[in-house]
């Protein structure tokens, strides 16, 4: 199966191919569902599709907005550029803007967003009729209907589902819940994530609230628990299933670091299940508490008890270049001093959490230092393993 990552900037993107990916999906400054990430320039777009294609890995594009007329826009020549660039596949979830890629960028493969929520075998056989690549199929689906389905589809149809991330509790992440309460349209990419807040009750004839579930953290009763389906690769992929997705484009880089080497690793293990030291690995990572969703029947698959994130690490420092004669250059991204020890992620398997006490640090002046502390700072440390540029240091 494709392991496909998320890139919401061009750092991210660098990241997810370096821990993994075999494919990266991304915005451009327009017509994508994440109008708060960085996104990509138009030449970093073109940039990215080389990066990849040079070595193997491919790039898809969002254009999954639920469109208005005036959304049309310089979507015409947006295409065109997109089929000059050769991007791999567009992520389309209005049948409208799909209708423009047929139209004005022929070459170009076709991908149906989660967003076009497709649930049933008439469905999918429709989309496969009018030439699509790839069904993205919604969020709502078992495991076992996602068979009935692909069994119902074309072999050259591919499917692809979710297997890790932000769930959203409308169907399939169509939501106006943020459009009510702040005029901020989810469906064009601004969501404010209001099912994330907390939330009051109150009987029409009553003056006071209640809350719906009473403890001291309040009720968040629209607020989903995390996807994490690291555990059933193995049965995704009897299902059928060609490409597996990671949420984040919102997410850090060191979230996509973790995230991506441990799918990377487990499915490289396939058909054994991953390692205890896997499963916790995202626990390191910013995350809610975990389920696997609609996939198996399982009860309170959704509700989080409060609305904060966790993680059990923290990003420390990434290496700016390979390690050599026991030394390394780092960019710090947070606070740490001689004497600290830190653990090393990478995609290779004799460096992977690997324990490192930090001894020396020379600063960018060449001054031995104490401590790391200028954000952004490089500075060299030493460095036993023989990590590459782009593996993490945290604590």
């Amino acid at each position: 199966m494709e392991l496909l990552a998320p890139a919401g900037n061009f750092e991210k993107f660098l990241t997810a191919l370096h821990f993994g990916a075999d494919a990266v999906y991304l915005a451009g400054n327009r017509f994508g569902l994440r109008a708060f990430a960085g996104n990509f320039s138009d030449e970093e777009i073109k940039e990215a599709v080389k990066i990849a294609h040079k070595i193997g890995k491919k790039v898809y594009i969002t254009l999954n907005i639920i469109a208005k007329d005036e959304d049309f826009e310089g979507l015409k020549e947006y295409l065109e550029f997109l089929q000059e660039t050769e991007v791999d596949a567009v992520i389309v979830a209005d049948i409208g803007v799909m209708e423009f890629v047929r139209k004005y960028a022929p070459k170009l493969d076709i991908h149906i967003s989660t967003q076009a929520n497709i649930i049933n075998s008439y469905t999918a056989k429709f989309f496969a009729d009018l030439g699509v690549k790839r069904l993205i199929l919604a969020r709502e689906l078992s495991l076992e209907q996602i068979k009935k389905l692909r069994q119902n589809l074309p072999k050259e149809v591919e499917i692809e589902v979710f297997v890790h991330g932000a769930m959203c509790m409308a169907y399939s992440g169509r939501c106006l819940l943020s459009n009510y309460l702040t005029g901020r349209d989810s469906n064009h990419g601004e969501c404010v994530q209001a099912c994330r807040w907390k939330y009051y009750v109150r009987e029409v004839s009553r003056d006071d609230e209640l809350e719906v579930e009473e403890d001291e953290k309040g009720s968040y009763i629209f607020n989903s628990k995390d996807l994490n389906m690291l555990s059933h690769l193995e049965e995704l992929k009897g299902a059928g299933v060609d490409s597996i997705k990671i949420e984040g484009r919102m997410k850090s880089s060191y979230y996509v670091a973790t995230v991506v080497n441990a799918y990377r690793m487990a499915l490289d293990m396939l058909p054994e299940k991953p390692t205890e030291e896997l499963e916790k690995e995202l626990l390191k990572a910013s995350h809610r508490r975990y389920t696997t969703g609609f996939y198996f029947d399982e009860e309170n698959r959704q509700f989080q008890e409060d609305s904060m994130p966790v993680q059990d690490s923290e990003f420390m420092a990434v290496a700016v270049e390979d390690a050599k004669d026991g030394k390394v250059k780092v960019e710090m991204r947070n606070k740490f001093s001689v004497g600290d020890t830190l653990e090393i992620l990478s995609p290779k398997k004799d460096c992977f959490n690997k324990k490192v006490e930090i001894k020396e640090i020379i600063d960018s002046n060449g001054e031995k230092i104490d401590s790391a502390k200028k954000v952004q700072e490089i500075v060299e440390i030493n460095m036993e393993y023989p990590i590459l540029k782009g593996d993490i240091l945290r604590k």
